[in-house]
């Protein structure tokens, strides 16, 4: 039987940047195959009660200090992003674009090094045409693609999924039908896959 991971994430999330960009190390040591899932993590949690952790002033500065932790830790170019909190609903849904092209991790790696190493505002259509010529993607294929209805109820559908699945923040992982929640959480994800 396959092994795979169900990865849940918004490109907002730094966690699931870090989470992202250790993906590759997780299916080498596992043989696992990741099923992404593109979600709007605002609506995650609208829909759960859930709020950010800029929300509370003294977890905002633990975290802030603990991103950078896992940063240097594990060899990460890592900012704090100066636009943030910014938009990623036009991003995400590009996301589910690329995944129906079959495109989904180079996709993945432009959008989150663009937000998390380099600080660039994924909200602005300019910045976000830019990251996907510069990553090999064409802009107005994208663009076009991410202004269709079908488009935008995808991700709302993707999301509300996500929470009837049990999702109440990002990056989420499952293992069958295990959940666990946070890039610090990888390791137990390794543990049920082995």
């Amino acid at each position: 039987m396959s092994k795979s991971v169900d990865f849940y994430y918004d490109f907002i999330s730094p966690a699931s940047y870090f989470a992202c960009m250790r993906l590759p190390e997780l299916t080498k040591e596992t043989g696992a195959t990741i099923n992404y899932k593109p979600v709007l993590l605002g609506g995650i949690f609208k829909a759960t009660g859930n709020t950010s952790p800029v929300t509370v002033p003294a977890k905002w500065e633990w975290i802030k200090a603990d991103f950078q932790r896992h940063a240097d830790y594990y060899g990460l170019p890592f900012q704090l992003n100066p636009h943030f909190i910014f938009s990623t609903v036009n991003a995400m849904r590009g996301a589910l674009w690329a995944l129906s092209a079959g495109r989904i991790e180079e996709y993945n790696r432009a959008m989150f090094s663009a937000a998390w190493a380099e600080g660039r505002d994924l909200s602005s259509p300019e910045v976000l045409a830019d990251i996907l010529n510069r990553a090999g993607f064409s802009a107005d294929e994208a663009m076009a693609a991410i202004a269709q209805p079908a488009i935008k109820s995808e991700l709302i559908e993707a999301t509300d999924e996500a929470v009837a699945r049990g999702v109440f923040g990002a990056p989420t992982f499952f293992v069958n039908d295990e959940l666990f929640f946070g890039q610090d959480r990888m390791d137990w994800v390794k543990r049920a896959l082995i």
